[in-house]
């Protein structure tokens, strides 16, 4: 009976498991990604770009363990990390003009970067 149990909950797990997105890298969980954050220093001055600034980086790194582990076209990888180069670029300079980058604008990047991560998480 104990044995039977258990098999109906490894198949029902294994059953949840292939309809939730995968997790193999650290850019798929959204939840930890929005928390994270950066620390100032260098040319980064503002929390919010620090926190942007991060998250790319592990985007980058997921982009380049993706490639290499063939999930992902070459030419994939290169739009990619292109993209995510583009907000980084675009956050500093935001900061270099304003100063700070606002909650709004932390908002709309951070959503730019979900939908890059979506590419290599699906």
């Amino acid at each position: 009976m104990k044995s039977l149990m258990f098999v109906v909950l490894a198949v029902g797990a294994t059953g949840a498991a292939a309809q939730t997105p995968r997790q193999d890298y650290p850019s798929c969980n959204r939840t930890e990604q929005h928390a994270v954050e950066g620390e100032l220093g260098g040319s980064i001055k503002d929390p919010r770009q620090a926190h942007i600034s991060v998250r790319a980086n592990i985007l980058q790194a997921d982009i380049g363990t993706a490639r290499k582990a063939r999930r992902i076209t070459e030419r994939q990888g290169t739009q990619l990390w292109q993209r995510v180069d583009r907000v980084r670029r675009a956050t500093d300079r935001f900061v270099a003009k304003q100063g700070f980058l606002s909650t709004a604008e932390r908002a709309s990047y951070d959503r730019e970067l979900d939908a890059i991560a979506l590419r290599i998480c699906r």
